[in-house]
């Protein structure tokens, strides 16, 4: 059945108050009593008793010449015809009802007709206009008859239905604000309001309001119907929610609510076959007392005529009770089967609520084991790391210099794999924001090219960059998202590309707004291509193109990372590609020009022969429990002519800093017995100006929020990059002289 046919039901027959006739007759009150044992039968899936209710109420209504009555009873018989998906003769008796509505010339009749028989014709999507005009004559009636605009509640909300259906959201608008309105008069039954709230989500869908929104509204209503135990409208928000993930480019949370719709129609699938089988034994039983009560009308003529027939009218009517019996016996099986069922639905409820609430725990443990891996695996990277950093700068060991350049590289790649199932957990999580800090355009685009000095030289390749002369230099925004979406994009075209060109291009396509700048990257080769039936597929998690190059064949995460990165920005990727002719990814960024920025300290160490304070003798502690890594720190510092200082815990750094001013202290947060929080808020409590450094492998946003409670000035994250490391070392010995963080 149509839902929208359930909505006079929840509204409680609203037009049977509009008409009123005087019950003081004897038929009158005969009619009544069949009336409310028509629709008792009706409700206990009893047609055949219903039916024969239906045609008492019309021979006693046609006797008396109670119109009223005539159209209740064939309105009754519509309804029944309906229930069991007999369409032409639930229209036939609707029409017949509408007739008697017509002939009674009581407007409240004829509205009530033509909103039931517009729910009729409604399932046929080519009877469009004829269901609209029939909704509309239902409004007018009821204005007609008073001026409370309530009474068109049911026909207001099947009207915006049926275009919504036809999707024509901008002509359902109108009805379903007058709908929202109206429903708050009174209290409605929690199916029409929750009809209604489906029915604002799917005009935001078909409108394109904002993917918040849209997906806001159908989580809302899904959540609500599965609450209830509504499956029909449950199984319908998570449809349209999949098809608003999918259109917000969220495949994942897609996929998931497709997933939670195949579960919810499975369990509908199971509910409609018992009940199909209650419809068909009901149908069944319909169909045989139509055909008895076709057989006793005519024996009722017969037996005017032909006394001798009495005895045949008896048997057939024995005949008839026993089919009654059995079909009732059949019924009453079904109803308790049918309970069982429902008891055993609560029971897969719970089941489903149980398994919600461990996959939330799995979800947890898998948070905390990724931040445990990553302290992990990164601390001891940063030891290979910084050696492999520390030789090749040796010239004693340029004999093995290739050695140590594979060497280094293998770690930064496995560095780099860690970062992307890391970053890749983090956007599934929806954890990362981006961030607005001044950089300098070619200086980023400069790293990103001197760290794929290696990778281009193995496969023979060569990086040529263009920026164009209208792309401002100082910009701001996040460059460490802008610079992991360009080191995959770059890393792609490495990695599958030998012997060739890769192209780094940059430009302005369009004026500054309110946005920024819209700045268009391009990252170009001439390599092997792909083809056009692989392109979607790349961007999928895991997924990767054929490559020449068999010993680097990656993750598969690069692309896809892009994709959600990007997704950030409220941008898109850009792929063409020919095979055997190269390949093009292009995305447009809108990024402010920075009027105010200051070159960082890196920067100026470009220029200058030592570092700032080297030569005012600054003098760092570095608190560390791990001895490589420890060892390494110094190195890099001294070398860049700082005086260093050793602690292997935080209760020693706590002694020396009592003892000794130190220009500023490197301190390492997971250490035995006092770790780096604890020993700082120590040092805070009679040192208020030494800058203390955090020092950890653990992911900076996870942190930042504890090292900045305690006191601490700012972040290091292992392994570092060696620039990224003295920048901020400076950064925190100039701060005085810094007019802006960088």
């Amino acid at each position: 059945m149509n839902v929208k046919s359930l909505l006079p039901i929840l509204c409680l027959f609203y037009s049977f108050t509009a008409w009123s006739q005087d019950p003081t007759t004897a038929q009158v009150d005969s009619l009544e009593v069949l009336l409310k044992q028509a629709k008792k039968h009706y409700y206990d899936y009893d047609y055949g008793e219903a039916i024969r209710d239906c045609s008492k109420i019309l021979e006693l209504a046609e006797k008396n010449g109670l119109t009223y009555y005539s159209f209740r009873g064939y309105n009754e018989l519509g309804l029944i015809h309906y229930s069991v998906k007999d369409t032409a003769k639930g229209r036939f008796y609707y029409e017949k009802a509408l007739q008697e509505a017509e002939r009674s010339q009581v407007d409240s009749l004829l509205s009530w007709a033509y909103n039931d028989l517009a729910n009729v014709y409604s399932e046929d999507i080519r009877n469009q206009a004829k269901v609209i005009a029939m909704y509309e004559k239902a409004i007018a009636i009821n204005k007609r008859i008073t001026d409370d605009d309530y009474e068109n509640l049911v026909q207001y909300i099947n009207l915006a239905w049926t275009y919504l259906d036809a999707k024509k959201p901008k002509k359902a608008e109108s009805y379903l604000v007058r709908a929202k309105a109206l429903s708050k008069q009174k209290k409605q039954h929690e199916l029409l309001t929750l009809n209604l709230d489906i029915l604002f989500a799917r005009f935001y869908y078909y409108s394109f309001d904002t993917a918040e929104k849209v997906i806001e509204a159908f989580k809302k209503a899904a959540e609500t119907a599965v609450e209830k135990n509504y499956l029909e409208q449950a199984s319908t928000a998570y449809k349209y929610l999949a098809k608003a993930y999918e259109r917000d480019s969220k495949f994942v949370a897609a996929n998931q609510s497709l997933r939670k719709q195949a579960e919810i129609d499975n369990q509908l699938h199971q509910i409609e076959k018992e009940t199909q089988l209650l419809e068909a034994s009901a149908k069944f039983d319909l169909e045989r007392y139509e055909d008895d009560l076709a057989a006793a009308e005519r024996e009722k003529e017969y037996a005017a005529a032909l006394v001798d027939k009495t005895e045949w009218a008896t048997k057939i009517f024995i005949v008839a009770s026993l089919v009654f019996l059995t079909a009732l016996i059949l019924i009453v099986i079904l109803a308790r089967n049918r309970k069982q069922y429902i008891k055993q639905l609560h029971e897969k409820n719970e089941q489903l609520t149980a398994a919600k609430v461990k996959a939330e725990e799995l979800s947890k443990l898998k948070t905390q084991f990724f931040s445990t891996i990553s302290h992990e695996i990164r601390t001891p990277l940063y030891g290979v790391i910084g050696l492999s950093s520390i030789l090749l700068e040796d010239r004693s060991l340029s004999s093995h210099r290739e050695e140590l350049t594979s060497l280094k590289f293998s770690a930064d790649y496995l560095l780099a794999l860690i970062n992307d199932v890391l970053l890749m957990n983090k956007m599934e999580s929806g954890s990362i924001e981006l961030e607005e800090n001044p950089f300098s355009l070619r200086t980023l685009i400069s790293n990103i090219t001197k760290s794929f000095a290696f990778g281009l030289e193995q496969n023979h390749n060569t990086l040529e960059v263009s920026v164009s002369e209208n792309v401002p230099d100082k910009l701001l925004g996040d460059s460490i998202r802008l610079s992991q979406i360009l080191m995959n994009l770059v890393g792609n075209a490495v990695k599958f590309n030998e012997n060739g060109t890769i192209w780094i291009e940059i430009e302005s396509i369009g004026d500054a707004s309110g946005r920024g700048i819209p700045i268009q990257f391009s990252v170009k080769d001439d390599g092997v291509g792909i083809p056009e039936d692989k392109q979607e597929a790349i961007f999928e998690e895991f997924s990767q193109g054929e490559s020449q190059n068999l010993n680097y064949q990656g993750t598969g995460l690069g692309l896809p990372i892009v994709k959600k990165l990007l997704a950030l920005y409220k941008s898109s990727i850009a792929l063409e590609s020919t095979p055997g002719k190269g390949s093009t990814f292009r995305f447009t960024l809108h990024l402010k020009q920075d009027p105010n920025y200051q070159h960082t300290i890196s920067e100026q160490l470009e220029n200058s022969v030592r570092p700032l304070h080297t030569e005012e003798g600054a003098h760092i502690l570095i608190v560390d429990d791990n001895k490589i890594n420890q060892k390494i720190t110094q190195k890099i510092l001294e070398s860049k002519g700082f005086t260093c200082s050793l602690a292997d815990d935080g209760a020693i750094a706590i002694d020396l800093c009592k003892s000794y001013n130190y220009n500023l202290i490197l301190m390492d947060i997971h250490m035995p017995e006092i770790n780096g929080l604890d020993a700082t808020k120590t040092i805070r409590k009679f040192n208020q100006t030494t800058p203390i450094v955090a020092l950890t492998a653990v992911e900076a946003n996870e942190i930042r929020n504890e090292i900045e409670l305690v006191g601490m000035n700012d972040i290091i994250l292992k392994p570092y990059d060696v620039s990224q490391f003295l920048n901020t070392i400076l950064r925190n010995l100039n701060r005085l002289h810094t007019t802006k963080a960088i």
